[in-house]
């Protein structure tokens, strides 16, 4: 017990170091803090500082659920429903590329199907991230939300059915874990449709929940409750867990939006704690010994090329819109699917559809992906004011 105790104690020094300087790294390196988490996370993992820990990973567990949590209180499904149709047809043509080019590649290259799914995989964790770090005022960025909780969607729907299929094959238990997910989506929809119509008839209730001024915090009280019941719901059924955290940072969005503070409450919190504490441990779960194995290196450049290189492609659905630089930041920011990036490397390697090696370059792509977007976007957006210095 004495050995444990002391990790912990390490674990939680290490992380009240790396918590609080990531925002002077940041600042001095000029690079988003998310990165730097990680690459700490990954340096005090090799050094021996943070070790295999539960309690350390269940932290972060949560850290990524409030994370999609967060990134779900940016969406207000009624903007779903009345986004412009052009941008939603776009929208389904640029997912439909990413598939069929990742189809393509496949092929080509004799890969494992479940490439099909890997290659085009989205989520909106990492693109949240950016409206923290840039705001919400700009063209790409709110597209890149709108269309990567589509594809989001999409990407879960098809990870659950793979998933399902990986460790019970084509039986009985796979038709039963499909079913789940329809069963959801279905009593989603019906879910929000009811309670739209209880609040446009019944506008008290929002109030007598989430009052304008509350000194016991009702609204946070409310919205962790929301978050946790749909994470117990998600494990009962046996669902991604991630998704039923989006669907409840949507709900809380979509039906409580005169509470206009609450999303920077919840954001200063995840922030400020979780959400760092997630990223430090995706750090540690990369071992640096790794980048001298050249297989691994290859496999992770192959990885990071094509996932990069067919959203570039696809996106230029969009270039009359965006023009060319937005285009590429909107491709960018489509290109750091980190978790269901590392969660599909995790089923596929349990299952045997993987080796070891290519498991690590699974990893070690993940975190490139991220760093390479998040440090592109960050030169990108940083260059219109210089030509206007010049002209």
């Amino acid at each position: 017990m004495q050995t444990d105790g002391t990790n912990e104690l390490g674990i939680l020094v290490t992380l009240a170091f790396i918590i609080f300087s990531s925002p002077y790294f940041s600042r001095i390196l000029r690079i988003p803090i998310a990165p730097i988490e990680i690459t700490l996370g990954a340096v005090v993992g090799y050094f021996g500082f943070i070790g295999e820990n539960e309690i350390f990973k269940l932290i972060s567990e949560v850290g990524f659920f409030f994370l999609m949590f967060l990134a779900g209180m940016e969406i207000d499904l009624r903007m779903l429903i009345n986004a412009d149709r052009k941008i939603l047809k776009l929208g389904m043509i640029y997912i439909s590329l990413l598939y069929i080019f990742s189809a393509i590649l496949t092929f080509s290259f004799n890969l494992t199907p479940l490439f099909i799914i890997i290659i085009p995989l989205m989520a909106v964790g990492m693109i949240f991230t950016l409206f923290k770090e840039y705001g919400k005022d700009r063209e790409w960025l709110n597209l890149s939300m709108l269309i990567a909780a589509i594809g989001e969607l999409v990407s879960i729907v098809l990870l659950t059915f793979a998933a399902a299929y990986l460790q019970f094959g084509a039986g009985l238990e796979l038709w039963v874990t499909i079913s789940y997910l329809i069963i959801f989506l279905v009593l989603s929809v019906l879910g929000f449709k009811f309670l739209n119509v209880l609040f446009w008839w019944y506008p008290s209730i929002k109030l007598l929940l989430m009052p304008h001024y509350d000194k016991d915090e009702k609204d946070i009280r409310l919205s962790i409750a929301v978050f946790f019941v749909m994470i117990a719901l998600m494990v009962y059924l046996h669902l991604e867990v991630a998704f039923g955290a989006f669907i409840a940072g949507m709900f809380i969005t979509t039906f409580f939006d005169h509470k206009k503070d609450l999303p920077h409450k919840l954001a200063s919190f995840g922030f400020g704690f979780l959400v760092p504490t997630f990223f430090v441990y995706i750090g540690s779960t990369f071992k640096l010994n790794n980048l001298f194995i050249p297989e691994v290196l290859n496999n992770a450049a192959f990885i990071v090329v094509s996932m990069i290189g067919c959203r570039l492609l696809a996106s230029l659905v969009f270039l009359n819109i965006l023009k060319l630089k937005n285009t590429v930041l909107y491709a960018l920011s489509h290109s750091m699917p980190l978790t269901l990036l590392i969660a599909v490397a995790t089923i596929a390697y349990k299952t045997g559809n993987i080796d070891k090696n290519f498991y690590s370059s699974f990893i070690l792509a993940s975190l490139t992906q991220a760093i390479i977007s998040l440090i592109s976007i960050k030169i990108l957006i940083n260059i219109k004011p210089k030509f206007k210095k010049d002209r």
